[in-house]
């Protein structure tokens, strides 16, 4: 699915399938953290005030889905609590940084790179909990964060590659090389059902 390598493996389903409150927590904490790197990366890279409209744009939406999914946890009677270490975020930060370097690439690109790989994990697990999802009203969300979350993919590939001046095809290629191997790490380990990781 879009640029993913590999799909999340079927224990996540079962976990995720079981204990749908963890991952509306979950959901609702990378929703926050979403917002917050759209939010660090235009106040980093204020040079085109394009890319910083977008980004806000971008972060006001995700601040908005946060909104929604902390009304499903308060209907479920479910506490937000203070969010987890994000194991699968973190890695990606250091493969990221273990990344070859090229000259001619700012900084900035991998890391829209990266939150697109982010957005593209969130909307194939999404798509699975479409699948498992039987109340109404979340099904309904979760449809609509399906398409939300391929969106927000795009546009921040898209923004890689207006900052890039080119293609960044074989640099996410490379991003989303490491993604699927964090992944697949982060699966034998993982206890908890996670929107990523």
């Amino acid at each position: 699915m879009l640029c993913l390598k590999v799909a999340s493996d079927a224990a996540w389903v079962q976990k995720a399938s079981v204990d749908l409150d963890s991952v509306l927590v979950d959901h609702a904490h990378c929703e926050m953290k979403a917002a917050s790197n759209a939010l660090s990366l235009a106040a980093r890279h204020p040079h085109s005030f394009a890319l910083v409209r977008a980004l806000t744009d971008l972060a006001r939406e995700e601040i908005e889905h946060f909104q929604r999914v902390a009304g499903f946890l308060e209907r479920r009677g479910l506490r937000l609590g203070p969010p987890p270490v994000d194991a699968y975020a973190a890695e990606l930060r250091k493969a990221l940084a273990d990344l070859p370097r090229d000259p001619t690439i700012p900084p900035i690109v991998d890391r829209l790179l990266s939150a697109a790989l982010i957005e593209a994990r969130s909307c194939e697990r999404f798509k699975i909990l479409l699948g498992v999802v039987t109340d109404p009203e979340l099904h309904a969300f979760y449809t609509e964060l399906f398409a939300a979350e391929a969106r927000h993919y795009q546009i921040l590939v898209d923004l890689a590659a207006e900052v890039a001046g080119g293609s960044v095809k074989e640099r996410l290629d490379m991003v989303a090389e490491r993604e699927a191997r964090i992944v697949v790490r982060l699966a034998a380990l993982e206890a908890r059902a996670t929107i990523h990781g």
